[in-house]
């Protein structure tokens, strides 16, 4: 009598798991409770993000918004161009700062330390082409497509794209940067590091007088990383 209950209580367990796995395909990758209520099975997790905005100077008071593969956070920067924000996300994310005239740009792969600078506006420049897109449609079009999600939540590939855009730099203007790792460094302006990197950059004509990156540089950038495409 035992026998027969194991028996069809392994039955009715197996039927149970197909129909749950039929459901859950029905959900689109999400699991299903009860007979009404999807949760997905990639939720959003804390995502706490700090940096700071500068072009050689503060971008101090700007507006930091970060909108990313789910959910998206805002905030000001401080007196020194500081900023740090936590919210409900899914990864990546891509950050936009903009004071005045200016508007620059950066990405997240996890939580912690993401700068936004010129450096990291040409960072952006060099991943879109390795795209084979442009870095506007990279920005307006991540959220909902896997390939360029792939590339921006992979730190090895942020990182060798970071590393061939210092390279690009100090051939192209000259120059040595003393922060290969421009993107996570924490850095206050007025001091050795990250800033008086861009103060160099500035100087030999990679950032323009409104803080942007020069026309070349972004040139410079996108052959650089069209010349090296991700796989798809």
């Amino acid at each position: 009598m035992n026998l027969c209950i194991a028996r069809y209580t392994r039955i009715g367990l197996s039927v149970a798991c197909a129909a749950w796995l039929a459901t859950l395909a029905a959900c689109g990758g999400s699991a299903c409770i009860g007979f009404d209520a999807c949760v997905s099975s990639n939720p959003t997790q804390q995502l706490a993000l700090a940096g700071t905005a500068a072009t050689g100077r503060a971008l101090a008071s700007a507006t930091v918004s970060v909108n990313c593969a789910q959910g998206a956070g805002s905030v000001l920067t401080d007196g020194g161009g500081h900023y740090s924000l936590a919210f409900n996300a899914i990864l990546p994310c891509v950050v936009t700062v903009t004071s005045g005239g200016t508007t620059l740009h950066s990405l997240s792969f996890s939580s912690g330390t993401f700068n936004t600078t010129p450096q990291t506006e040409l960072l952006l420049v060099y991943l879109a082409a390795q795209l084979g897109t442009t870095e506007s449609n990279l920005i307006a079009n991540f959220a909902s497509n896997a390939q360029f999600q792939k590339a921006l939540a992979n730190q090895t590939t942020v990182q060798n794209a970071q590393s061939a855009v210092v390279t690009n730099l100090q051939q192209h203007y000259a120059v040595t940067l003393s922060v290969p790792a421009f993107l996570t460094t924490p850095f206050v302006v007025g001091q050795t590091g990250v800033d008086s990197d861009l103060e160099a950059l500035a100087k030999a004509g990679a950032i323009d007088s409104s803080g942007l990156p020069d026309a070349a540089a972004i040139a410079l950038m996108t052959q650089a990383g069209g010349a090296n495409p991700l796989a798809k």
